[in-house]
């Protein structure tokens, strides 16, 4: 579309309209990703609005990231205050949040006193690091992880990916990974001397927010110890209070070897760790690995005010009671597409009885509700902890009526 501006001698010229963000963003950003599905602008709560006024409700959160929701005051004033104080100083140099929140981490996860935090960037870089960290378990090369899972896109963490379709174009990846079905048979099978870690997620989230088989945690713990296995938990999605405990693990009653956390601990702020327990804390050596910015005092910071405004607001709790309703909601709404409702707390997935994921989350976008379709037949939601009545009845709205128009 073009314009016209008078010229001194009265005629006119075209004028070109500014290109469209669509256009701007192929030209700009690597096709390694589909085109985004809005230009957002600003968030307050549990909402967010395009640049075109557009108001929607996330039940998203960023992929389980923006535990706070948008804006939250606990988390723009940490993040302005040591923004005025203190931003990165390497780790050549140590701070108090990095400190604060390594030792709040020993708390929460139950590791205590012998437990040791390595700080990365991402979830991809704790996989990393628990990756690097199974090579000295023993001089032992085998890692064990499962079928249709995800732990990331980096290189290593990739190679532990369960996805099939994600893996092949990059090959060949990291050898000594084995791939399992998730079964007690495949799981039994698999565990032996020669191994050196068993990496899990709880709730496999990629696949669609996916439980384990009851007793699976425990009974993968029982066979790892038996034979000096790593038990390594993924808990970037599951983590930080999304499932109804600080960690999804705690439910099940053991005790993990390493968990590798991100996303939610920080409210939207980039930074991964990973926890080690006991024994498991003296394999890493100084100079073995390291990050640049990771543990930088602005991620730290953040960290520990989202951690803190969890506890102080009672927001575990919450996503409990919250999860509870939505459950109840989402039955309720007696549609013939959903035949399932998988997931804790505020992690849910909604299995669907067609592949037509993707229209439901378009058809619930075009009505103003973020939700995510991880595969055909199944929709995630995640929405930030603080919800409450009011965002959980206009999704059970808002999704019904996107179920309606999809059927």
């Amino acid at each position: 579309m073009t314009g016209t501006d008078a010229q001194p001698n009265g005629s006119t010229t075209p004028v070109a309209s500014p290109p469209a963000w669509t256009d701007r963003y192929r030209t700009a950003i690597m096709g390694s990703a589909a085109l985004p599905q809005a230009m957002l602008e600003r968030g307050e709560g549990a909402y967010v609005w395009d640049t075109d006024g557009k108001k929607y409700l996330d039940f998203l959160a960023g992929i389980a990231v923006n535990s706070l929701g948008h804006a939250h005051p606990v988390l723009v004033e940490a993040i302005s205050r040591q923004a005025a104080a203190l931003i990165h100083v390497s780790n050549y140099f140590a701070t108090e949040p990095q400190l604060e929140l390594a030792e709040r981490l020993r708390t929460i996860t139950g590791a205590g006193d012998r437990g040791r935090v390595y700080f990365g960037n991402s979830g991809a870089e704790a996989i990393e690091a628990a990756l690097k960290l199974s090579r000295l378990n023993k001089g032992r090369r085998t890692v064990v992880s499962l079928n249709n899972s995800f732990h990331g896109r980096t290189m290593g963490a990739l190679s532990l990916t369960g996805k099939t379709a994600l893996r092949e174009p990059f090959e060949p990846l990291v050898p000594g990974v084995v791939h399992i079905d998730t079964t007690f048979q495949a799981l039994e099978a698999s565990i032996n001397d020669t191994v050196a870690a068993l990496i899990i997620e709880p709730i496999k989230g990629e696949a669609g927010v996916v439980d384990l088989p009851e007793g699976f945690l425990k009974r993968a713990r029982e066979l790892t110890t038996e034979h000096g296995v790593l038990l390594i938990l993924d808990e970037i999605q599951t983590g930080v209070g999304r499932t109804g405990s600080w960690f999804a693990f705690q439910r099940d009653g053991i005790v993990p070897d390493a968990l590798a956390v991100a996303k939610g601990i920080a409210g939207g702020v980039p930074i991964g760790a990973l926890i080690t327990f006991g024994d498991t804390s003296d394999l890493f050596e100084a100079g073995q690995h390291g990050s640049t910015f990771g543990g930088n005092p602005l991620a730290t910071a953040a960290a520990n005010a989202v951690l803190g405004e969890i506890e102080r607001a009672d927001l575990i709790n919450n996503a409990i009671r919250r999860g509870e309703q939505l459950r109840a909601a989402i039955l309720g709404i007696n549609s013939p597409l959903v035949v399932e409702i998988r997931g804790a707390g505020l992690l849910l997935g909604i299995g669907l009885a067609q592949p037509v994921a993707a229209q439901v989350s378009r058809a619930a976008l075009e009505l103003g509700l973020i939700i995510n379709a991880p595969n055909d037949s199944s929709i995630r939601i995640a929405p930030p902890l603080i919800i409450g009545d009011a965002e959980i009845a206009q999704f059970t709205t808002t999704f019904a009526r996107a179920l309606e128009a999809t059927a």
